[in-house]
């Protein structure tokens, strides 16, 4: 995987390959200081309200899962 800033993921729409689901854009990371890796990114969850109203809760997905990082999406594998 070449290197890609976090900007550049921020625009990229997280797509679960188990059932095609589209999960957001990435919104956040957790890295390990100590040793500089990226832990988990952290999409929104879904809207509330017919989607006037931002959801209160996260997605973390760890980094492990993510199976593709492509020119317009990210691929991730998770059980939801």
């Amino acid at each position: 995987m070449s290197l890609t800033s976090f900007c550049e993921l921020r625009r990229k729409e997280v797509i679960n390959l188990r059932d095609g689901a589209r999960l957001g854009n990435i919104c956040d990371m957790e890295i390990d200081a100590a040793c500089g890796e990226v832990r988990n990114i952290i999409v929104p969850g879904p809207p509330r309200l017919f989607g006037l109203l931002c959801s209160d809760e996260e997605l973390v997905i760890p980094f492990n899962r993510i199976t593709k990082i492509g020119a317009d999406t990210i691929l991730v594998d998770v059980v939801l």
